[in-house]
């Protein structure tokens, strides 16, 4: 983990507007700053900044949150990678806490292959740029396939010489160890000498989604039967095949803003795709999807369209993986290229605006499709058609996720009209497959006795009060009254409340925790509570850079940015306009009053159902005085609201 002074130390330097500036073009308004959101298509800029909360709120789509949560949101990495992502652009340097000695090598040895891998990038593509062998024969292969200079050093493409050390020699002078080189997949040990493991072939920098070379993938351009089409960097500390989409470092931003990610085959696919201007495409390397993949592509979109051979092995290519996509909720179709065309290959043919036109009209639903193949080879086998009954069962039964029940039912209708059976009697197969597999996974984990008394009642919801006074019941659900009394804190707790006091301490004596319905809310009360009365001050930012980021997006959506006071109060009209600073005071007795008075209509509610149920004399007359004092309460505490609001 990030020791704490590091990560204070990366807080104290980093600039929103110079962080997010360097994805949305900014316009000074006022004291914020506001442009187009990166997070949703809008022609009027709704997207607004404060330099001075440090926060950013779009009032278009409502995205929220701080400079870190910008860049995981944007970057779409976890808080951890975030902070090393600004730790780098701030020259920070990265402390770790203890770690294992097997742990820290293993960080050594993945830091010491980024850096191999980028030495690496470098030199090839320099082959291919400026030696006479990279031009005369990686440069031309690439030319005539029709790819562009732009798009080569876009994607960081290179060229390994025929020689058999070029690349060893050059690695050894720069002092690289050999093991590093071999673990790294750049060299091979052939009669006890080391030397370059991809001669001859030109070579695909395969990038991680923050833009680092995990490793490599080299492609022959020879004829040659006996050697492999590609060699593949192999299993290490940083390059884990199952975990990699080649292109989504330059896909994931096309991805995330066109909601869609298209998946093909191979490198050249991927790189003819971007240069043709279709850029939310991806390549799994012809192997199955595996569950680290599609989650990969869930960060950014729930829609995958696959795109493939039209041939035999294509199709079968494609439907390797379905079940896990739906069980992950992503929404998958599926296009075949036809005329035994690839990706690569079609683009080239018709063009780009042919090949999206192709792509857009023939998307086929992946599970029935997955049918339509399965009932075509079954044929009239009666046997094998129960077999196709029951792999379609299962693949239904794995659209488990609530939202998609009413996607699951209709897939089953269309199943069972395809397959000429009774709906009903697929829906119990369904269910009964969906019972195998729940059972299954509970017996993974049965609770002790112990651990079942740990869920607590606190764990549940308490029962919704009935009244019929509509007014209490809008009172008594409406938050605002609680994000106000917190908000106050917040903003103004370090403030002075009176002589010996400040604002903090009069909340915090004053704010009963059960008054507060909304349990992130309480949490941000008691995290405040604890630091406060642990002798530190805290502020807002406090909160914005807590590593809990549910607490920090809490807090973010609390501090409004849509109002500020006009410069022209003071300039044009020459008047002075009174703000929240300086009616804070004023602020937090309301807020307070406020939800002090939802208390006593709650009590005041819950007595009078009480009254409606049979009493002896003297219950009776307890629960009428104990009305009458809540009553009196109440007019004392509105009339003191009252007083309040006038001034």
């Amino acid at each position: 983990m990030i020791t704490q002074e590091t990560i204070q130390q990366i807080l104290s330097r980093i600039d929103i507007i110079d962080v997010v500036g360097s994805f949305v073009k900014l316009k000074k308004r006022g004291t914020n700053y506001l442009g187009l959101c990166p997070f949703h298509n809008e022609k009027t800029p709704s997207f607004t900044v404060s330099p001075t909360k440090e926060i950013y709120k779009c009032f278009g789509c409502g995205k929220s949150g701080n400079t870190v949560s910008f860049v995981m949101d944007h970057e779409k990495l976890s808080y951890v990678e975030a902070l090393r992502w600004l730790a780098g652009r701030y020259g920070v340097e990265v402390e770790e806490t203890a770690v294992s000695p097997a742990q820290r090598e293993q960080q050594q040895a993945a830091e010491s292959l980024y850096i191999l891998n980028q030495f690496a990038q470098r030199y090839f593509s320099r082959v291919l740029k400026e030696d006479e062998e990279g031009q005369a024969v990686g440069m031309s292969y690439l030319e005539e396939r029709g790819f562009n200079p732009a798009i080569l050093e876009k994607f960081q493409i290179g060229y390994c010489k025929e020689d058999r050390k070029a690349f060893v020699t050059e690695a050894l002078r720069e002092q690289y160890n050999p093991e590093l080189l071999v673990k790294s997949g750049l060299a091979a040990v052939r009669n006890d000498d080391l030397v370059d493991n991809y001669r001859g072939r030109i070579i695909f920098p395969v990038h991680n989604t923050n833009g680092k070379v995990l490793g490599f993938g080299a492609r022959i351009i020879r004829k040659n039967d006996k050697a492999p089409k590609y060699i593949n960097t192999p299993e290490n500390e940083i390059y884990l095949k199952s975990r990699i989409l080649y292109g989504m470092y330059f896909a994931r931003q096309s991805v995330d803003k066109l909601d869609e990610c298209l998946l093909v085959e191979g490198y050249t696919d991927v790189v003819s795709l971007h240069q043709a201007g279709i850029e939310n495409v991806v390549a799994s390397g012809g192997t199955s999807l595996t569950t680290d993949q599609i989650r990969l592509v869930r960060k950014y979109t729930d829609n995958l369209t696959i795109i493939y051979d039209g041939d035999a092995a294509g199709i079968k290519a494609a439907l390797r993986g379905l079940d896990m996509a739906l069980e992950e909720g992503l929404n998958v179709k599926l296009v075949l290229i036809p005329d035994k065309e690839d990706p690569d290959s079609y683009v080239n043919k018709v063009g780009a605006a042919a090949f999206r036109d192709f792509v857009s009209g023939n998307k086929k639903d992946f599970i029935l499709f997955q049918l339509e193949v399965a009932l075509k080879d079954a044929g009239n086998d009666s046997i094998k058609k129960a077999t196709v009954v029951n792999q379609i069962a299962e693949t239904l039964s794995r659209i488990n996720k609530a939202e998609d029940f009413t996607r699951q039912q209709d897939y089953i209708r269309q199943c069972a009209g395809l397959l000429q059976i009774d709906e009903a009697g697929l829906i119990h197969l369904v269910n009964k497959f969906i019972r195998e597999r729940v059972s299954k996974e509970e017996s993974k984990w049965q609770p002790t006795e112990e651990q079942f008394q740990d869920f607590g009642a606190g764990e549940f919801p308490p029962d919704n009060i009935q009244g019929e006074d509509e007014s209490f019941q809008l009172l008594i659900r409406d938050e605002m009254q609680e994000r106000a009394v917190v908000r106050a804190l917040i903003e103004f707790g370090l403030k002075p409340w009176d002589d010996q006091h400040l604002v903090a301490n009069h909340i915090l004596e004053e704010l009963d925790e059960e008054l507060l319905d909304n349990a992130s809310l309480v949490q941000v009360v008691q995290t405040y509570r604890t630091w406060f009365e642990g002798g530190l001050e805290p502020t807002a930012r406090s909160f914005f850079y807590h590593e809990d980021q549910a607490l920090s997006s809490v807090v973010v959506s609390l501090l409004e940015l849509k109002y500020e006071v006009s410069d022209k109060w003071k300039n044009k009209f020459k008047m002075s306009a009174s703000t929240r600073e300086d009616l804070y005071r004023e602020e937090v007795t309301s807020t307070l009053g406020y939800l002090k008075l939802r208390k006593i209509k709650r009590m005041i509610e819950e007595n009078q159902a009480d009254l409606s149920r049979p009493h002896t004399p003297d219950e009776q007359i307890t629960l009428l005085q104990t009305h009458q004092a809540l009553k009196k309460m109440e007019k004392e505490l509105l009339l003191h609201l009252g007083t309040v609001i006038v001034r």
